[in-house]
C-alpha cells in the first residue's frame, strides 16, 4: 500500500485522518518537530524556522497531505501572532517544495489544507463556489498564498489538492467543544447580529474528503470541505442548544463584546459567507453528516 506523509499528523485532524489511513492499510508517516517514540508510527523531524527537513520524508512517500499550522481561534491576533500564523502554513509548505528531488520524485499528489477563510465575507444569501477571488483581507492573503505553494508542485507535474475547511465538528477539541461551553450553562445565544454564516463540517467527512484525494486521480485544484447545509450562527447555536435540550435566546453577545475580547481575530467569529459544496459532491462526494442534526447525534453531545 501506499506511504502517506501528514505534517501537523498530531493536530486534531491529523489524528483522526491517520488512525483512518491505517485502518485502510496505508503506511502513515508524520513530520515533527520533536522525534517521537511511538513504535507504531514512523516520525521524520523538521524545522521550518531552520531551513532543516529530513529529505527522506519527503522522497519516500507516494503522497504529502500538510495540516501543519498554528490555531486560528487559540490566541489573539497581535502582529508577532499573525506571522506565526502565516510562517507556519507558508514557509513550511515552501520547506517540502524546496527539498523534493524533482529529478527522481515518487510524489503522486501533494495535498493541502486551506480554509474558507479565503473568501470575502459578504451578508447576502449567495453561495460562493472554488472560482471566487480571495478577501484582501488578513485571512485571505494568507489562504492565498498557501495555496500559490501547492500550485508550485502542479508545475513540476505533481497533482496538488487544495481543501478549504470550513470549522471541523468533533467529539473532543476543536471549535465545538469551546462553542458548547455557555450552551451548557443555559445562556447559549448568537453573537454579533448572528445573521453571519457559519460552515462547517463533521471530522468524518472531512477525513473522508483526504482519502478521497488521495485516491481520486481526477481531483485536482480547489475543493470546498464544507457541509451542504447552510446555518447562519443563530441557527446553528440554536439547533445545538435545541439537541442538547438548553434554553436559547440568551440576549445576543454584542460585536463590540466580542471586538474588545478578540480584538482582530474578531473578524473571524463575526463574519461568514453562504459557501457552496456542489463541487465536492459532484465530484462524486457523499456526505455521511449532511445536516446539523446528523452530525450532532453521531458526536453524541
Amino acid at each position: 500500500m501506499a506511504k502517506v506523509l501528514i505534517t501537523g499528523g498530531t493536530g486534531l485532524v491529523g489524528t483522526h485522518l491517520r488512525i483512518k489511513l491505517q485502518e485502510m492499510g496505508y503506511e502513515v508517516a508524520i513530520l515533527s518537530r520533536t522525534k517521537r517514540n511511538e513504535t507504531k508510527l514512523l516520525t521524520y523531524t523538521w524545522d521550518y524556522n531552520k531551513d532543516e527537513i529530513d529529505k527522506d520524508a519527503i522522497n519516500t512517500s507516494d503522497y504529502i497531505i500538510h495540516l501543519a499550522g498554528v490555531n486560528l481561534g487559540e490566541k489573539r491576533w497581535t502582529s508577532k501572532r499573525k506571522q506565526l500564523i502565516f510562517d507556519s502554513r507558508i514557509k513550511s509548505a515552501e520547506l517540502i517544495y524546496n527539498n523534493i528531488d524533482k529529478g527522481n520524485n515518487r510524489l503522486r499528489a501533494f495535498i493541502t489544507a486551506s480554509a474558507i477563510g479565503y473568501y470575502d465575507a459578504i451578508t447576502s444569501d449567495k453561495e460562493l463556489n472554488e472560482t471566487e477571488p480571495p478577501s484582501d483581507d488578513f485571512l485571505g492573503q494568507t489562504c492565498k498564498k498557501w495555496e500559490q505553494v501547492a500550485d508550485r508542485f502542479t508545475d513540476i507535474g505533481i497533482r496538488a489538492v487544495k481543501i478549504r475547511t470550513g470549522v471541523v465538528l468533533a467529539k473532543q477539541g476543536g471549535a465545538l467543544s469551546k462553542i458548547i461551553i455557555p450552551i451548557k450553562m443555559g445562556i447559549g445565544s448568537a453573537i454579533g447580529d448572528g445573521n453571519q454564516y457559519l460552515p462547517w463540517i463533521h471530522i468524518d467527512d472531512l477525513c473522508s474528503i483526504y482519502i478521497k484525494a488521495i485516491e481520486d486521480t481526477q481531483m485536482i485544484g480547489a475543493f470546498n470541505a464544507v457541509a451542504p447545509e447552510h446555518k447562519t450562527n443563530k441557527q446553528f447555536i440554536e439547533t445545538i442548544a435545541h439537541y442538547m435540550d438548553k434554553p436559547f435566546g440568551f440576549p445576543k453577545i454584542p460585536a463590540f463584546a466580542i471586538k474588545v475580547i478578540f480584538g482582530k481575530m474578531s473578524e473571524m467569529i463575526l463574519t461568514g459567507s453562504r459557501i457552496s459544496s456542489d463541487k465536492i459532491r459532484n465530484s462524486g462526494f457523499v456526505f455521511r453528516y449532511p445536516n446539523l442534526e446528523s452530525a450532532l447525534e453521531q458526536l453524541e453531545l
